[in-house]
């Protein structure tokens, strides 16, 4: 699958997401890239997983929007979402 995010850089975006859902305790809904009016409804949750730095969690989320496949990453630390591919 191609990365449109041609760089590998982080690009920050404003995510909608639903905490305390069944077993997935974070599932994104939809994201908002800057500079961009469209926002993006992720219509597949395929995996979540959590890296530790430290004393900070990151947390990874691999979804589908459409037939386009991304990952987006929290950050516990600055409580910043991120569109990493």
């Amino acid at each position: 699958m191609k990365n449109f995010n041609i760089n590998n850089t982080k690009e920050r975006v404003e995510v909608m997401a639903l905490f305390g859902y069944e077993m997935t305790p974070c599932e994104p809904l939809s994201f908002k890239r800057r500079g961009v009016q469209e926002v993006e409804e992720v219509t597949e949750l395929l995996e979540a997983k959590v890296c530790f730095d430290g004393n900070f969690a990151r947390h990874f989320f691999d979804v589908m929007v459409g037939r386009r496949h991304h990952r987006l990453e929290f950050d516990s630390k600055s409580l910043y979402w991120y569109l990493v591919a």
